[in-house]
């Protein structure tokens, strides 16, 4: 069969997509006039003067009602999402001769009958057809088209897709997971690197790095400050601020107008959305406009309702074939996170989308946005389980919608794909002992009070996906001047498998001498469970010491009494622990979970399967994806390092500005 002109496709293709949305509605309205109570209609001529009306009222009163109830914030949002298109729906009802409504509660629940049709509808009429993202995506930002100038100096995009392993990468994209990176890959415009994620491997540590070159100052994902006499958690938004206040130079990697986006650090980026430690400034446009608009426009609302019960549906699902495959090891997925990888794999996936093609519309010259997808799912399901690689496909699919969308945008854009760090898998300590760490340190020490933190990653993201919509300021405890002795003996902070152990009501680092003095079981007790693979302490005389079961090895000489018990945790572990001895607010002890090199598994010390922030498997292993045009050293070491590539490559295309240090006179 001919195929139809080009000039005939293009003038073909924004009509259906005008009439595709009518039809549907003019369907959607007479199904709705004959199952709601409360509203008939005389003719067909009203439905589609209904449906017409509707359409008209979205497409012009819409817009100004997502401003005026995003300025309301994150109450605005929920008001605008439950009652917009209903209110909407009942004017068009009201003036349409021949159309009677009884209340607006009949027309409240028309409004959804509608949506919930309109979206089956569209999804049946889109699905398989990736494009159609994109034109929506570039409708509603057609406005920028007419009045962003255009520039040939290009602009930099930087995906971080959260917890993937460069291991797993090359084998997803062989399996043919992530079709979009394996094109790029396949046609020489990228190339694949790996990179070497410090201990900790945490997302803040690592963005601390990436996004501001200061990875040192966040020893975990979680630590306990000595003399504020508190708990630093960076997901919280606060911590985050106060963090990314010791980070921050001004110079970070989004300097020069750029936008951060989902991260946990903003890089000193000129527009920061959804990022954990901006959440509180005000900040206009606000991430409530963008989840505003994603919400109450009706093909946002299409692809939430549809894609996050189907993602819903689908954990349901997997959870349960992982029960009756007995597939080991595994977690109880509880109701909660149900409704979170439904957030996180949908919404949050979706609005960082919406986000960023804007951004790429208005020009902006650097973009760096955190999917967290990936990694959620690993951390309950493993890394390398179908569901966690199922993820992987969604992103890629973002990936291919970006890249049309740089098509039409006013700059060039390269993109770079990077992750933070990578996972590693295994049954949890308390799973595969029947304890957890601090009971075990209670046993060993008779301590009066031992604290360990609760919160883990998934409860962390539902706190981040709440502050991200919402400036309501948290409540903290006051920083308090000395130690105090009404604190918790002990408090354990646990980042995945590794755990940093606190005497708290002992000033500065307590010593190995001073803890087998104080509770001399706690050390060989310690490094003689099966589920402890090492031990780091410092010694007043050999400064510090990583113990194991069959021996010792010194940090600062590097001499192994017995059998190294770094044996097997990579070849730059010594390194990584000597740096980490260093850093402000490191723990008096670091515990690492065992390594079982025959399983490749780890134990963590939270209860996930997948799990980051020690050493051991895939997790100080993230992945880089660049430009083969950009030129990249064969070794990584850190996110510090690979910070300062990005702003090379930035500032060598010309959409940042080289830094230029004051040379004082004399």
């Amino acid at each position: 069969m001919q195929q139809p002109e080009p000039h005939v496709r293009r003038f073909a293709a924004p009509v259906l997509s005008a009439l595709v949305p009518v039809g549907l509605g003019v369907v959607a309205v007479a199904v709705t006039v004959g199952l709601v109570p409360g509203i008939s209609a005389d003719s067909g001529w009203a439905i589609l003067a209904a449906a017409v009306l509707i359409g008209l009222f979205g497409a012009v009163v819409r817009p100004v009602l997502v401003v005026a109830l995003s300025a309301i914030g994150w109450a605005g949002v929920v008001a605008g999402w439950l009652v917009v298109q209903a209110l909407l729906v009942y004017a068009a009802l009201l003036l349409v001769p021949g159309i009677q409504v009884h209340d607006f509660w009949s027309a409240f629940w028309a409004s959804w009958l509608g949506a919930v049709l309109v979206s089956i509808g569209l999804w049946v009429v889109t699905a398989g057809q990736p494009g159609a993202v994109t034109q929506h995506l570039l409708r509603v930002n057609r406005h920028f088209r007419r009045s962003v100038p255009t520039t040939e100096v290009p602009g930099v995009v930087m995906i971080q897709i959260d917890g993937l392993s460069a291991p797993l990468a090359r084998w997803a994209i062989e399996a043919g997971n992530l079709p979009t990176l394996g094109r790029w890959l396949r046609t020489g415009s990228h190339t694949l690197a790996e990179w070497h994620a410090q201990l900790p491997a945490t997302t803040p540590a690592s963005q601390a790095g990436l996004l501001h070159g200061a990875s040192a100052q966040v020893p975990a994902f979680r630590w306990y400050e000595k003399t504020a006499g508190r708990l630093v958690v960076t997901n919280h938004p606060r911590d985050s601020a106060l963090v990314e206040s010791r980070c921050s130079d001004g110079r970070g990697l989004l300097a020069d107008g750029g936008v951060s986006v989902s991260n946990v650090f903003s890089g000193d980026a000129a527009t920061s959305l959804l990022t954990m430690s901006t959440v509180q400034a005000k900040q206009r446009p606000g991430p409530a406009r963008y989840l505003s608009a994603y919400l109450i426009d009706p093909f946002g609302l299409t692809r939430s309702l549809v894609l996050t019960v189907g993602e819903m549906i689908k954990e349901l699902y997997q959870a349960r074939r992982q029960r009756l495959r007995h597939v080991q090891p595994r977690m109880r997925r509880h109701g909660s996170y149900v409704l979170l990888r439904g957030a996180t794999n949908v919404l949050m996936r979706h609005l960082n989308l919406t986000i960023i093609a804007e951004q790429m519309m208005r020009g902006a010259p650097s973009v760096f946005c955190d999917f967290v997808d990936y990694d959620e799912i690993a951390h309950h399901a493993g890394p390398a389980r179908p569901e966690s690689l199922a993820s992987l496909e969604g992103i890629d699919g973002v990936l291919a919608t970006l890249e049309e969308i740089a098509a039409s945008a006013p700059r060039p854009y390269h993109f770079v794909v990077l992750s933070d760090h990578g996972q590693s898998q295994g049954a949890t300590f308390e799973q595969r002992y029947g304890l957890r760490l601090d009971d075990l340190v209670e046993r060993l020490t008779a301590a009066g009070e031992v604290a360990v933190t609760k919160e883990n990653e998934q409860e962390g993201r539902a706190r981040a996906l709440r502050a991200g919509l919402t400036r309501t300021p948290e409540k903290e405890a006051q920083p308090a001047a000395e130690p105090a002795p009404d604190r918790p003996e002990i408090v354990i902070a646990a980042s995945g498998n590794l755990a940093l152990l606190y005497f708290t009501r002992l000033a500065g680092r307590v010593t190995l001498e001073e803890i087998e003095e104080r509770h001399p079981k706690l050390l060989p007790g310690l490094v003689e469970h099966p589920g402890v693979g090492w031990v780091m302490v410092r010694s007043r005389t050999d400064g510090p010491v990583v113990l194991g079961r069959a021996g010792r090895r010194r940090l600062d000489d590097d001499k192994v009494e017995g059998l190294d018990p770094l044996l097997g945790f990579g070849p730059l572990a010594a390194e990584d622990l000597r740096r980490h001895d260093g850093l402000a607010n490191t723990g008096d002890l670091l515990i690492n979970s065992l390594w079982d090199p025959v399983t490749q598994e780890v134990a963590a010390f939270e209860e996930l399967i997948g799990c980051h922030g020690g050493l051991g498997g895939w997790q100080n292993r993230p992945v880089l994806i660049h430009p083969r045009s950009f030129s990249a050293p064969r070794e990584l070491v850190g996110a510090d390092a690979v910070h300062r590539l990005l702003c090379d490559w930035m500032e060598q295309v010309g959409c940042r500005t080289a830094r230029r240090d004051l040379i004082l006179p004399g």
